[in-house]
Protein backbone atom coordinates (compact mmCIF):
# COMPACT_ATOMS: atom_id res chain seq x y z
CA UNK A 1 0.00 0.00 0.00
CA UNK A 2 1.46 3.69 -0.86
CA UNK A 3 0.15 6.27 1.23
CA UNK A 4 0.48 10.47 1.20
CA UNK A 5 -0.80 12.73 4.15
CA UNK A 6 -0.58 16.37 4.96
CA UNK A 7 -1.45 17.65 8.22
CA UNK A 8 -2.17 21.23 9.26
CA UNK A 9 -3.09 23.12 11.91
CA UNK A 10 -5.78 26.43 11.34
CA UNK A 11 -7.62 28.56 13.45
CA UNK A 12 -10.62 28.18 12.47
CA UNK A 13 -13.70 26.44 13.59
CA UNK A 14 -14.59 22.81 12.40
CA UNK A 15 -17.37 24.30 11.35
CA UNK A 16 -15.87 27.03 9.06
CA UNK A 17 -13.24 24.77 7.50
CA UNK A 18 -16.19 21.69 6.64
CA UNK A 19 -17.90 24.85 4.84
CA UNK A 20 -14.64 25.22 3.38
CA UNK A 21 -13.51 22.10 2.75
CA UNK A 22 -17.31 20.99 0.93
CA UNK A 23 -17.36 23.78 -1.72
CA UNK A 24 -15.97 22.00 -4.08
CA UNK A 25 -16.69 24.20 -6.85
CA UNK A 26 -14.54 27.17 -4.57
CA UNK A 27 -11.56 25.07 -3.99
CA UNK A 28 -9.80 26.67 -7.43
CA UNK A 29 -10.80 30.09 -5.62
CA UNK A 30 -8.02 29.53 -3.44
CA UNK A 31 -4.20 27.78 -3.86
CA UNK A 32 -5.57 24.63 -3.82
CA UNK A 33 -3.90 23.25 -5.88
CA UNK A 34 -7.02 22.29 -7.88
CA UNK A 35 -8.36 23.83 -11.16
CA UNK A 36 -11.96 22.27 -11.02
CA UNK A 37 -14.28 19.64 -9.48
CA UNK A 38 -17.06 18.50 -11.03
CA UNK A 39 -19.67 17.27 -8.84
CA UNK A 40 -21.02 17.70 -5.04
CA UNK A 41 -20.65 16.55 -1.89
CA UNK A 42 -23.42 14.25 -1.05
CA UNK A 43 -22.84 10.51 -0.35
CA UNK A 44 -23.21 7.98 -3.17
CA UNK A 45 -22.35 11.47 -5.74
CA UNK A 46 -19.42 10.73 -7.90
CA UNK A 47 -16.54 13.76 -8.48
CA UNK A 48 -14.13 14.35 -10.72
CA UNK A 49 -11.20 16.14 -9.63
CA UNK A 50 -8.73 18.33 -11.96
CA UNK A 51 -5.71 18.98 -10.34
CA UNK A 52 -3.02 21.10 -11.42
CA UNK A 53 -0.21 18.74 -10.90
CA UNK A 54 -1.51 16.13 -13.00
CA UNK A 55 -3.95 17.97 -15.66
CA UNK A 56 -3.92 15.13 -18.18
CA UNK A 57 -5.36 12.54 -15.80
CA UNK A 58 -8.19 13.63 -13.63
CA UNK A 59 -9.54 12.00 -10.30
CA UNK A 60 -12.50 10.41 -10.47
CA UNK A 61 -14.39 8.96 -7.21
CA UNK A 62 -16.98 8.91 -5.39
CA UNK A 63 -17.96 9.78 -1.93
CA UNK A 64 -18.46 7.30 0.47
CA UNK A 65 -18.56 8.91 3.74
CA UNK A 66 -19.60 12.33 5.14
CA UNK A 67 -19.76 13.39 8.84
CA UNK A 68 -19.87 16.96 8.98
CA UNK A 69 -17.41 18.93 11.24
CA UNK A 70 -15.53 15.42 10.82
CA UNK A 71 -14.65 13.68 8.19
CA UNK A 72 -15.08 12.89 4.42
CA UNK A 73 -14.20 9.85 2.63
CA UNK A 74 -14.02 9.52 -1.80
CA UNK A 75 -13.45 6.23 -3.07
CA UNK A 76 -11.98 5.50 -6.81
CA UNK A 77 -9.69 3.45 -8.64
CA UNK A 78 -9.77 0.62 -11.42
CA UNK A 79 -12.70 -1.87 -11.48
CA UNK A 80 -13.30 -5.36 -9.31
CA UNK A 81 -10.87 -3.49 -6.79
CA UNK A 82 -7.75 -4.35 -8.58
CA UNK A 83 -6.43 -0.73 -7.47
CA UNK A 84 -8.34 1.14 -4.83
CA UNK A 85 -7.70 5.10 -4.26
CA UNK A 86 -9.22 5.94 -0.76
CA UNK A 87 -9.25 10.12 0.39
CA UNK A 88 -9.89 11.18 3.49
CA UNK A 89 -10.18 14.46 4.27
CA UNK A 90 -10.45 14.43 8.91
CA UNK A 91 -10.96 17.48 11.29
CA UNK A 92 -9.95 17.27 14.60
CA UNK A 93 -11.20 20.14 16.77
CA UNK A 94 -8.66 21.51 19.04
CA UNK A 95 -9.61 22.72 22.45
CA UNK A 96 -8.94 26.31 21.68
CA UNK A 97 -11.44 26.16 19.01
CA UNK A 98 -9.05 25.56 16.15
CA UNK A 99 -8.95 22.61 13.84
CA UNK A 100 -6.66 20.25 12.68
CA UNK A 101 -6.82 19.17 8.69
CA UNK A 102 -5.28 15.86 7.95
CA UNK A 103 -5.81 14.95 3.93
CA UNK A 104 -4.59 11.38 3.63
CA UNK A 105 -4.73 8.86 0.52
CA UNK A 106 -4.37 5.43 0.20
CA UNK A 107 -3.52 2.97 -2.63
CA UNK A 108 -4.47 -0.24 -2.03
CA UNK A 109 -5.28 -3.70 -4.19
CA UNK A 110 -3.41 -6.28 -6.18
CA UNK A 111 -2.57 -3.69 -8.74
CA UNK A 112 -1.75 -0.48 -6.82
CA UNK A 113 1.86 -0.79 -7.47
CA UNK A 114 1.14 -0.20 -10.60
CA UNK A 115 -1.12 2.97 -10.31
CA UNK A 116 1.81 3.87 -7.92
CA UNK A 117 4.53 3.85 -10.83
CA UNK A 118 2.09 6.35 -13.13
CA UNK A 119 1.04 8.82 -9.70
CA UNK A 120 3.87 11.11 -8.63
CA UNK A 121 4.10 11.94 -5.22
CA UNK A 122 1.15 13.87 -4.34
CA UNK A 123 2.82 14.97 -1.00
CA UNK A 124 3.45 18.39 -2.11
CA UNK A 125 0.14 18.93 -3.72
CA UNK A 126 -1.44 17.96 -0.50
CA UNK A 127 0.51 20.56 1.66
CA UNK A 128 -0.33 23.27 -0.87
CA UNK A 129 -3.73 22.40 -0.69
CA UNK A 130 -4.02 22.56 3.30
CA UNK A 131 -2.04 25.94 3.20
CA UNK A 132 -4.13 26.89 0.50
CA UNK A 133 -7.09 26.18 2.94
CA UNK A 134 -5.63 27.15 5.87
CA UNK A 135 -5.01 30.65 4.75
CA UNK A 136 -8.50 30.98 3.07
CA UNK A 137 -10.16 30.29 6.98
CA UNK A 138 -7.58 32.25 8.38
CA UNK A 139 -8.92 35.23 6.47
CA UNK A 140 -5.41 35.23 4.47
CA UNK A 141 -7.01 34.58 1.03
CA UNK A 142 -9.41 37.21 -0.11
CA UNK A 143 -12.61 36.21 -1.22
CA UNK A 144 -13.51 36.79 -5.31
CA UNK A 145 -16.02 39.43 -5.38
CA UNK A 146 -19.73 38.27 -6.30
Amino acid sequence: MRSYEAVTRIDASPADVWALLTDVASWRDWDSGVDRVDGRIALGEPLTVYATMIRSRPFQATVTEIRPREAMRWRGGLPFGVATIERTYSLDAQDDGGTVLTVREDHSGPLAGLLGRTTPDLNPSFRQFCAGLKARAEGKVSRPAG
